[in-house]
This record gives structure tokens, C-alpha cells and sequence, in this order.
């Protein structure tokens, strides 16, 4: 027999951390009260079940691990500091209880790994399993937050990380007949990248203090992300794909080198940032993303110039339409 709502909230607020200082009423009240004493921003982020999951593929605590670093990722990519998180689960009256207390040991998981409170929400029914996540974040002292439309011409674009892990790992979800040969480690490497994908909360505040003029969050494709940085900055963004920083395995699922980078380009969800910095200042950015993270890289992949508009330039020649994952389209990330 299912619990009632009530008591399935219950469990869900046993399930997860202790609230954060800046917490004075926490979850359980009619709302949550917060005290904070800076700028905040504030994002609203939701996963869906056929757009951004499947049940088939997902465990629920991956769910919510997704559905959080999802909404993180915009407030790293402000260079915020992270504080409170607010989740709605709208699910199937079908689900049974202990999917939905799953879901909630992955929200407290990526909670107590990234210091948020989990401050409050609501559990409703749905005819489809839909999280959203507002995430809140905050100025830090001493330094400002940073948004898309900085951008200059002259300034270097660079990426953390490596690219194309989250559509490599749909590409293995999907595949039939013979997997591509990939040894167990790097398989569950690049699945963790949908199952587990990690915001780069650390990094972003280091590439704000760094000097960072611009950036943004890897989520819906490297084309579709750097059209939205180009747009709000009034400039043009010239990318050279030779230069994209690969997750590794990502060539061996896409088949080849040309195929990755495609798939690096259009794919979406990988989570990391693209930034744009001042080319005195890329040394000192490179630094303090390696020192942010354990195997965190910065790496340059083009600039900004006069004009408008994205080129992702292929080498020796060419170029390819920049694209990415589109929420109105429905599609899976970077599958159509």
C-alpha cells in the first residue's frame, strides 16, 4: 500500500542533509526562510521522463542526481556560490514509493557533495515523471557574478573539461548489436556523465576571479551554447573543432575522430563551462581551474571577433551548422 503524500514528504526530508546556515526556517513549513546577505541568482531547471531520461535507463537516485547538478550547472556558470535548492517531483501515481524516496537519495546525495540545502518543494501527480529544480546561489564576497553578454573581441573562448561524454553515453544506451569496445572503467566513465554528471561549481568561481568576461554552461550543445554566449555579448564566436577537448572514449563510440568532434559539437548535457577571458588572462584561468578540482583542465578552442553569429571551423577547411539539443523538438540530448 502506498504512503500518503504527507508522510512521503516525511521521508523524503529524513533522506536528506542538514540546512545550510543561511537557512533559518527549513523544509516543512509553508515555506522556507532565508536570510541571505548578498545578490542571489536564481535558476529553474526541469527533467523529463523521454526528453532528458528514460525510466529504462535510469535509476531514480540518477534522476535526482540529474535533475540537481542540471540546476547547479547555471549557477556555476554565474560563478555563484551554491545555497538552496527547491524540487518539485511531479510523478505517475503508478511509480511506487520507493522509486520516488530513490529519487530523493540522489537529490541528497549531490546536496551534501555540492553543500546545498534542499529547503523545500512539492510532491504532485503527473501522467509523466517531471523534476524541476529552482537552485539559488549567491555573490561571493569580494567578487562579482558573471553572466552571458560580457564578451569582447579579442578575448579567447575556452571550455572545461572534456566534450561529448553525455551524447557518448546516449549513443551507448542505444546501442544494438555489438557495443563499441571500451573496457568496463571508461564504459561506466562516460554513462556517469548522464548518470552522474558533476556541475562545475568550483571551477566557475574560479574562472569569475580569474577575470572571466563571459560564460556559460555546456547543457544544450557547444554550437547551440556558444550561439546564446555570441548573441548576448553582440559578437562573433570563431571555434576551431580541431581544438575541442575530447572525453575520453568518446572517439571510440562515435567512430571515429571526424564523428566526435561532430558529436562533441552538437551534443548536449556535458555540463562544462565556456568561458571567455581576456587573452592576458588565460594562463592564470588554466591555473585556477586545475587547482579548483581534482583533473580539472581549461582549454583554449578559439575567440571572439567583430561580427555576429558562430563558426565552428572543422580542420583543413569547412565548417559545420552550429546545433544542439532543442527543448521544443523533444528530443534526447544531442540526438536531434
Amino acid at each position: 500500500m502506498s504512503a500518503t503524500e504527507f508522510d512521503l514528504i516525511a521521508a523524503i526530508n529524513k533522506r536528506l542533509p542538514e540546512h545550510g546556515d543561511r537557512v533559518r526556517v527549513p523544509s516543512g513549513d509553508d515555506a522556507a526562510v532565508v536570510e541571505p546577505s548578498t545578490a542571489s541568482a536564481v535558476s529553474v531547471d526541469a527533467v523529463v521522463d523521454g526528453v532528458h531520461f528514460r525510466l529504462e535507463d535510469f535509476p531514480a537516485p540518477a534522476i535526482g542526481r540529474k535533475a540537481l547538478a542540471a540546476g547547479l550547472s547555471d549557477l556555476a556558470a554565474m560563478g555563484a556560490s551554491p545555497g538552496e535548492a527547491y524540487v518539485v517531483v511531479a510523478a505517475p501515481s503508478e511509480l511506487p514509493d520507493e522509486f520516488l524516496l530513490g529519487i530523493a537519495d540522489g537529490l541528497a546525495e549531490v546536496a551534501s557533495r555540492e553543500g546545498v540545502t534542499v529547503a523545500g518543494g512539492d510532491l504532485v501527480s503527473s501522467g509523466v515523471l517531471v523534476v524541476s529544480v529552482t537552485a539559488v546561489g549567491y555573490e561571493p564576497a569580494g567578487g562579482g557574478l558573471i553572466t552571458r553578454g560580457g564578451g569582447r573581441p579579442g578575448d579567447v573562448a575556452a571550455v572545461t573539461g572534456g566534450l561529448g561524454g553525455a551524447a557518448a553515453a546516449l549513443a551507448l544506451m542505444d546501442s544494438v548489436g555489438e557495443p563499441p569496445s571500451l573496457s568496463p572503467e571508461l564504459r561506466e566513465a562516460l554513462l556517469s556523465r548522464q548518470l552522474d554528471p558533476a556541475p562545475r561549481l568550483r571551477e566557475g568561481r574560479a574562472l569569475a576571479d580569474a577575470g572571466a568576461t563571459a560564460m556559460i554552461d555546456v547543457s544544450d550543445g557547444l554550437g547551440a551554447d556558444a550561439g546564446h554566449l555570441a548573441r548576448s555579448s553582440g559578437y562573433r564566436l570563431e571555434i576551431d573543432l580541431d581544438r575541442i577537448p575530447l572525453a575520453e572514449g568518446v572517439e571510440e563510440v562515435a567512430g571515429g575522430l571526424g564523428a566526435a568532434l561532430e558529436l562533441a559539437a552538437t551534443g548536449g548535457e556535458d555540463y562544462e563551462l565556456l568561458v571567455t577571458l581576456p587573452p592576458g588572462r588565460i594562463g592564470a584561468a588554466s591555473e585556477a581551474v586545475a587547482e579548483a578540482g581534482a583533473g580539472s583542465a581549461l582549454t583554449e578552442i578559439g575567440y571572439v571577433a567583430e561580427g555576429r553569429g558562430v563558426a565552428l571551423r572543422l580542420p583543413g577547411g569547412g565548417e559545420i551548422q552550429p546545433s544542439g539539443f532543442d527543448q521544443r523538438r523533444g528530443s534526447l540530448s544531442g540526438s536531434g
